[in-house]
């Protein structure tokens, strides 16, 4: 992945916000490299991640896979019916096109991240104008590491090009751990 960015989409109201969000779902936008990472491993990494046969609990809360297109559409499809092969209830996620896709409010980007002020600061200096912070693929790989994504290997290597001084990498590595016990 490249970039992630929180918000709303998959309904009909203007400029919806978190307060107003009218038909829309709280969605996950990811941009990613397709050379790197297939959408394939992506929608497999999806079914993985969630019960995909558990009831909606609302229109803003529910498990949604919003395709760009025909192609994506087939294959969010194909791999619907691979994983529904395995499971005994049938598959509750909906797949619908994308459409409109509005940003959600910077509070909620970067939830973790912003939660944690000494790594946040550095980032915040380094991309201080506009997106440039929740574009950043460092926001994106803080982030994660901090909710526990990724492996202990990974985040050895990344550690040096995230920016951070030697306690913000120690804190990194620590939250991590804490997240994977």
């Amino acid at each position: 992945m490249v970039r992630t960015r929180v918000g709303y989409a998959g309904g009909t109201r203007p400029a919806p916000t978190y307060g107003a969000m009218g038909d829309h779902t709280e969605t996950f936008q990811v941009d990613f490299d397709p050379s790197v990472t297939s959408y394939a491993k992506l929608l497999e990494v999806f079914w993985r991640s969630h019960d995909p046969t558990g009831p909606a609990w609302s229109r803003q809360y529910r498990a949604l896979i919003l395709v760009d297109g025909p192609a994506q559409r087939k294959a969010a499809e194909a791999s619907r019916a691979a994983y529904q092969a395995r499971l005994s209830k049938p598959i509750t996620t909906a797949i619908e096109e994308l459409g409109e896709f509005t940003r959600a409010e910077d509070y909620h980007q970067k939830f973790r991240l912003r939660n944690t002020p000494q790594l946040l600061a550095p980032l915040l200096q380094a991309y201080p104008k506009g997106d440039a912070f929740t574009d950043s693929t460092a926001a994106m790989r803080l982030n994660a590491y901090l909710a526990g994504h990724g492996d202990a290997e990974q985040l050895q290597r990344e550690l040096p090009k995230l920016g951070l001084d030697e306690g913000g990498q120690r804190l990194l590595r620590e939250a991590f751990e804490k997240q994977r016990r």
